[in-house]
């Protein structure tokens, strides 16, 4: 935003469009390559830039990675800047999910992949329950007693969100709405508020009504209200996901969903590009398409509209802790939806210790990466399915 770029905007779509195709490891891995490349080795990217960029993409919802990308896009290229980086970063993924979908879709009844996915299933469900470990530190607080004292109504937040994800089935916006309401008005009330105005506060609900038109016209209205509402790490989309594609339309089978969450987990680039591959077994490329535009819209939005007035954004506590609240709630959506997962993917021992080989995997080799256990999963799926029987 300030300072002449030492780069041109064909070379900064360029390093995005690259970066789609070869960055693999999630949220957490592909910030730190855009920190590594743009701001250590290529100097594109201030330090300051890259942390109000980053700061920015944690505080609204959307998914990390792709917020980042279209921030530092916007930095010295504006709007175009914005929306090219953003569309050269997730349309790799993209093209690679569609292909899989067609492979899927084609094959997907073969015993050879219903054994690779035997295998990779229950590798999905390790690392998710990993991931989910680790927001829940992150974004709530450690599992010990000091932690729930000091962040009680976090832990409240996160536990309700938990329980009633569990025993519904289902996502619960206004949930998450509530939880960032009440924290933001015990934590850091807005000056405006006083005690006798409480009552007059109104949640708006998410403003998307379920449309009786075409099945298109439903995956649209369905993926946006769930890409505005993913904070921080792509992983917090399953929840909603799970509720809204399996619980409530019907639209996937459990196994097709959980083998949707792999799909983005062994094609690089961010991981709520799922939403590509769920649209394509829907409803083909035309439903693979709109569900992608519907899920990213939103991030793309709630980057580039705040973008020139963040740094005044970013110090107001009433919305980080209304951010906090929100994240406290879908953190424990996201636990609830791990045990709902994983009680219908891990079926008999040899899926339990899939699972439970990739969790320890994932804790003492951190290195590791994502995509090599899923391999190893599929290998070992088709070892017991195909060879042994």
């Amino acid at each position: 935003m300030n300072g002449k770029p030492t780069y041109t905007l064909q070379q900064l779509v360029l390093y995005f469009l690259k970066l789609g195709f070869t960055g693999f490891g999630g949220p957490v891995a592909l910030v730190g390559y855009m920190h590594k490349d743009l701001v250590e080795q290529r100097n594109w990217i201030t330090e300051e830039e890259y942390k109000q960029g980053l700061a920015l993409a944690q505080l609204a919802p959307g998914p990390l990675a792709a917020q980042l990308g279209i921030y530092l896009g916007f930095v010295h290229y504006g709007i175009a800047g914005a929306t090219l980086a953003g569309i050269a970063f997730v349309l790799p993924s993209f093209v690679m999910v569609v292909l899989l979908g067609i492979l899927y879709k084609l094959y997907g009844g073969l015993q050879w992949m219903q054994a690779v996915f035997y295998g990779v299933g229950a590798a999905v469900t390790g690392i998710i329950i990993n991931s989910s470990y680790k927001l829940t530190v992150k974004s709530v607080g450690k599992f010990n007693l000091q932690s729930f004292k000091q962040q009680w109504l976090l832990w409240m937040f996160y536990v309700i969100a938990l329980a009633v994800t569990f025993f519904t089935q289902q996502e619960h916006l206004l949930l998450f709405v509530a939880a960032g309401v009440i924290y933001m008005f015990v934590k850091a009330p807005p000056k405006w508020f006083r005690g006798s105005v409480a009552n007059s506060i109104i949640l708006l609900q998410a403003g998307f009504w379920n449309y009786e038109s075409s099945l298109l016209g439903k995956i649209a209205v369905y993926f946006t209200k769930a890409g505005a509402f993913v904070f921080g790490s792509g992983l917090a989309i399953v929840p909603f996901l799970h509720a809204g594609v399996v619980t409530e339309n019907h639209w996937l089978t459990e196994q097709q969903f959980v083998d949707a969450v792999a799909v983005a987990m062994i094609t690089p680039g961010p991981v709520v590009i799922t939403v590509g591959f769920i649209g394509y077994l829907v409803a083909g490329f035309p439903g693979a398409c709109v569900a992608a535009l519907a899920t990213f819209l939103p991030c793309y939005l709630f980057t580039v509209l705040p973008a020139p007035y963040f740094k005044k954004i970013s110090s107001n506590l009433p919305v980080k802790a209304f951010v906090d609240g929100i994240t406290a709630a879908v953190v424990g959506a996201l636990a609830g939806a791990v045990i709902v997962i994983a009680g219908k993917s891990i079926t008999d021992s040899s899926t339990l210790c899939i699972a439970a080989a990739t969790i320890a995997l994932l804790i003492f080799l951190k290195k590791v990466q994502e995509p090599y256990l899923i391999l190893a999963a599929a290998l070992i799926g088709y070892f017991i399915k195909v060879v042994l029987v």
